[in-house]
């Protein structure tokens, strides 16, 4: 993880440092301030002037010690910044976290118990076709029809406070979790299909147990492990991809904040909020790694045996 992240800060860096255009134009702002001697002072404020390396190191010193500099734009501590909008973020994360949980898990379980019938092709119909759409379009649509039509809930914004985020929240979490509801179904009914045919299985509905025990205790039990890692891998990526939903809710999140700093070129913001995502996938991804052993015993056996 330590590798990784190095290696993901230095190219987040390096990228900042070859994009087009000066930030010193952006810092200056007024074009009639642009002289040599306040060019070079700026230069020599941001630490503009040195080396790649040099600048890369400063920035990471700073990093490790809470410092993830000033924002060009806001001039404000990018640390500070971020801190503001990242509940709006992780409370959108983790709404469409539940709603594509326990509805994905719970149409997977019911087309995989319903296998090779009518209820299990209109399921994975009904959520291939839901994946197909782009979540912008899902976004849109929801706002047009719930929103301004019907006047359900409000346009944008993340509300105040517990009850009333929710309300906010609520179309904003459904166009995110849709197409991931889709992928997490599509695993659940698969990774239990394969579990019906076990030895296992067979055996308990043998001694007589009853067909909702079999799935519960036997089938969907030993169908987590896929199931888990999934749900897992589309909360760290849904902590880095909510910028499409937040621009069109108007939630003051990460990912506005980073279409924010892109168009105005505000450097130490894009990095912060690159750095953050990368951290908060090997975060998550390294959670579910420890967490897998505990809901599949065998994982961890086998991890001994090698």
């Amino acid at each position: 993880m330590a590798l990784t992240l190095v290696v993901a800060s230095f190219i987040i860096f390096a990228a900042m440092y070859a994009a087009p255009g000066d930030p010193v134009t952006f810092l200056i702002g007024n074009p009639e301030n642009l002289t040599p001697e306040r060019i070079a002072a700026v230069r020599a404020e941001y630490h503009l002037d040195q080396p790649l390396f040099v600048q890369y190191w400063l920035w990471l010193s700073g990093v490790f010690g809470g410092d993830l500099g000033t924002s060009f734009q806001y001039h404000q501590p990018v640390a500070g910044i971020m801190a503001s909008r990242l509940p709006a973020t992780l409370g959108l994360v983790a709404y469409a976290a539940v709603l594509f949980t326990v509805v994905g898990i719970g149409l997977g379980v019911w087309a995989a118990v319903r296998r090779g019938r009518a209820a299990d092709s209109a399921i994975v119909g009904a959520t291939t076709l839901a994946a197909s759409f782009p979540s912008f379009v899902i976004g849109i649509v929801l706002v047009s029809v719930f929103s301004v039509q019907l006047g359900w809930f409000p346009v944008a914004g993340a509300g105040d406070g517990f009850v009333d985020g929710i309300r906010h929240l609520t179309l904003p979490a459904i166009a995110l979790s849709i197409g991931s509801l889709a992928i997490v179904s599509r695993v659940t009914r698969q990774s239990m299909v394969e579990q019906f045919d076990s030895e296992h299985v067979e055996a308990a509905r043998a001694t007589g147990m009853a067909g909702g025990m079999v799935v519960v205790r036997h089938v969907l039990r030993n169908a987590w492990g896929p199931i888990v890692t999934m749900v897992a891998l589309v909360i760290a990526s849904m902590l880095a991809g909510t910028v499409v939903v937040e621009s069109v809710f108007g939630i003051s999140g990460i990912g506005s904040l980073l279409v924010d700093a892109i168009n105005s070129h505000d450097f130490p913001v894009v990095q912060a909020v690159l750095l953050y995502m990368v951290v908060a996938y090997m975060v998550v991804t390294t959670i579910v790694d420890l967490l897998l052993p505990l809901l599949d015993p065998r994982i961890g056996t086998r991890v001994k045996t090698s």
